[in-house]
């Protein structure tokens, strides 16, 4: 049975992350994806831990790992003549180019959309940058931290009285890959339905203003400038609060589920206490409001507080870790997880499928190893012999 993205063709520059995420995302959905590589070094996102094993070799980063599954590598030096009229040649067939360079560098290589549009008009382009194809930050320089902060999210996350965090990992990065993943796919059902290609700038600091669109809302209403609050989110009580044999996280999302929270605590007089009798009461007095819950929380397992918390239609959880997200009861009845066979790693178990398209099947393949699909593009598709091959390999061509 075809998957929901068979038959499309995607033609993949992308390194490190934000791109190869989006081009991960229509590989597990269906696309056929060839991810072009440096010859020798590769996607430089194979150095990025973490590694098998903690081996730091380039078939064993776990991060590379996942953002390539389902894909075709092959190595080709787009800087050498010849290696750009290969790529040309597989122009011809594609439908998409994703590509996560810094905006000159496409252009340098005489690869930007306007020249490769006269080949294949209906191509959809993707661009992924850090800020934009056009924009007086078009060609700076940033990172995970530099994005999260210039998009704001910092300046949400953390306590009052202490400095802007950076969400873990690399949120942005997979934020924008989303994104692109969704652009792309449009701009492709665009192109089929007009014939008509087009190019997508997508801005990693857009797409992370995107998510945070309350932090400018807010302001633009009413001149407020958002705090951060820690774990601390109303409606109140809210937060990560210790409990005996870990955290839990204790949530009353609405004012009627506040009596019932004070009748499983067993202190129905809070109800009618000054302190707490209004939301925004007990927004004023959350420290001591978090000091009586902590003290009812302490006498408690965090298995029995989430089991009844949700008997009581209370939205308590309980903060998960590795082990608990992969022994999960619901995750595998959902059938979320896959096992993926790799000559490296064994069997691994891989995040499945994001969304469900009914009864469309999702497939999760290995990730390739660097240039592992040479012989059958080269050969099987362009009709080159083996003998080219080596003579490219040679002359650093592949």
């Amino acid at each position: 049975m075809e998957q929901v993205l068979s038959g499309i063709k995607v033609l993949d520059l992308t390194r490190y992350i934000a791109g190869p995420y989006c081009t991960k995302m229509l590989a597990d959905y269906g696309a056929e994806v060839i991810k072009i590589e440096k010859p020798g070094d590769g996607d430089p996102g194979r150095r990025l831990s973490p590694f098998f094993k903690d081996d730091p070799h380039p078939e064993k980063s776990g991060l590379f790992m996942y953002l390539n599954t389902n894909k075709k590598s092959i190595t080709l030096n787009l800087k050498e003549n010849s290696g750009k009229t290969i790529f040309m040649q597989l122009l011809k067939d594609a439908d998409i180019v994703v590509e996560n360079f810094s905006p000159r560098v496409m252009t340098s290589l005489g690869l930007d959309y306007r020249t490769l549009e006269k080949i294949n008009p209906r191509l959809v382009m993707t661009s992924i940058s850090n800020f934009g194809q056009v924009g007086p930050y078009r060609d700076f320089k940033a990172t995970e931290i530099v994005l999260d902060g210039m998009g704001g999210w910092s300046t949400i996350i953390g306590h009052p009285d202490r400095e802007p965090l950076k969400p873990g990992g690399y949120q942005s990065q997979f934020v924008a890959g989303l994104f692109g993943a969704i652009a792309t796919a449009t701009g492709y059902y665009g192109a089929v339905l007009s014939s008509v290609g087009q190019h997508i700038d997508l801005s990693i600091m857009d797409a992370v203003l995107f998510i945070q669109m309350n932090l400018t809302a807010i302001y633009s209403y009413d001149n407020i400038i958002r705090k951060r609050y820690g774990n601390r989110v109303g409606p109140f009580p809210s937060g990560i609060l210790p409990c005996r044999d870990g955290y839990i996280g204790a949530i009353t999302v609405t004012a009627e589920k506040w009596p019932i929270l004070c009748d499983w605590m067993g202190m129905p007089e809070l109800v009618n206490d000054p302190r707490f009798e209004t939301a925004t009461a007990r927004a004023q007095n959350i420290d001591a409001l978090d000091a009586i819950m902590i003290s009812w929380l302490i006498e408690h397992d965090r298995d029995e507080l989430f089991r009844e918390a949700q008997k009581r239609g209370l939205p308590f959880a309980i903060p998960a870790n590795a082990p608990m997200i992969l022994e999960s009861r619901h995750l595998r009845e959902r059938g979320y997880f896959t096992d993926v066979e790799h000559p490296i790693t064994g069997k691994i178990k891989y995040p499945g499928a994001q969304i469900k398209f009914g009864d469309k099947p999702y497939r999760l393949n290995r990730t390739p190893f660097l240039g592992e699909h040479n012989e059958e593009i080269y050969c099987k598709v362009l009709g080159l012999k083996k003998d080219d091959l080596v003579r490219m390999r040679e002359t650093g061509v592949i």
